[in-house]
């Protein structure tokens, strides 16, 4: 199973959205969510949740739990 940066960058690229406009839609600062992608850093539980949304997917999927998005 693929763990949470190799899912998150994934799933942001198929769905076209950059980096930074991830960060704007989460509110918080570009570095910071990279630092998501890169595994320097993982998000806190609301964070983890609006990424799931955004990227129309379940926090479970995000964090390896499952396969299934």
């Amino acid at each position: 199973m693929a763990n949470f940066p190799e899912r998150l960058r994934e799933l942001r690229k198929q769905n076209g959205i950059t980096q930074k406009v991830m960060a704007e839609r989460l509110g918080i600062q570009e570095t910071s969510y990279q630092h998501y992608e890169y595994g320097k850093r993982e998000p806190n539980h609301q964070i983890t949740i609006k990424i799931a949304d955004i990227l129309s997917t379940t926090t479970d999927y995000l964090l390896g739990r499952t396969d299934n998005q």
